[in-house]
């Protein structure tokens, strides 16, 4: 099973507004603690997408010494803690994210991601599923899709199904949803349903190193080489130094 948890969607919801490094540091600009907190936070998140993670955890570090106690700022430390590869704080602060915005659908959706991805599948899930069935989620497809990623890393793939159909009957344009059935259905040995899949998926998403491959894959267990050739053509052309192509060439050399 290639990248099922890998390719969660994790929303950075929290950025708000973009606030300027030399305003955050004015101390004419901070009303309160609590104001400085979320100048801050939202600077550790700007500075976490420029790849600057140093001065994203000088930002957040600062954010929860003047205030720790809302879910948006811990969320942010999970976010940054977990970009350091610093799994332990990463952890107790999605936690304190989790219990601060427990009717937050959007902490709860970002704590599950972490979760799925650090194996605790279940509660990830559970998660997920308060996210996607709140009405004041914006995106239950995306929810759905990523409680069916954490299903199938969990080894249940008829509950996996369940939450991909459910994600593709909100939007059955939901891309994600679409390759995953594609790679479900065809491991189920539904080629027919697999190749369906990929057929949709195409339509509405830019082709990847992956979706190709699936669909070489595909093609050959239906015993169409003429189509399977044609994806690991555009595999060689379109992505020459991505793992797929390198399974490819490997696969090509022992005459698979």
């Amino acid at each position: 099973m290639r990248r099922v948890v890998g390719g969660l969607l994790l929303a950075l919801s929290l950025i708000t507004m973009t606030v300027s490094p030399s305003r955050a540091d004015d101390p004419n600009t901070k009303k309160s603690k609590t104001q400085a907190a979320e100048v801050n936070t939202q600077l550790a998140l700007a500075y976490m997408r420029e790849n600057n993670l140093g001065a994203a955890r000088d930002k957040i570090d600062k954010a929860l010494q003047q205030n720790p106690g809302t879910a948006e700022t811990q969320m942010a430390a999970g976010f940054v803690y977990d970009r350091l590869g610093d799994q332990k704080k990463a952890s107790s602060h999605y936690e304190q994210a989790a219990r601060l915005g427990k009717d937050n659908p959007d902490v709860l959706h970002n704590v599950a991601v972490h979760l799925c991805r650090t194996g605790d599948y279940k509660r990830g899930e559970q998660f997920l599923l308060q996210a996607a069935t709140s009405p004041l989620y914006r995106t239950p497809a995306v929810a759905y899709t990523n409680a069916g990623r954490c299903a199938r890393a969990d080894q249940r793939p008829k509950d996996a199904e369940k939450y991909f159909r459910q994600a593709l009957t909100i939007n059955p344009k939901q891309a994600d949803a679409l390759l995953q059935m594609a790679e479900l259905t065809q491991e189920g040995g539904s080629g027919l349903q697999a190749r369906a899949f990929l057929e949709r998926y195409t339509a509405t998403a830019p082709a990847t190193a992956s979706s190709l491959w699936l669909g070489r894959t595909i093609e050959l267990g239906l015993g169409d080489k003429e189509q399977a050739g044609r994806y690991a053509q555009r595999l060689k052309d379109e992505f020459p130094n991505s793992t797929e192509t390198g399974q490819l060439y490997d696969a090509e050399q022992a005459g698979k």
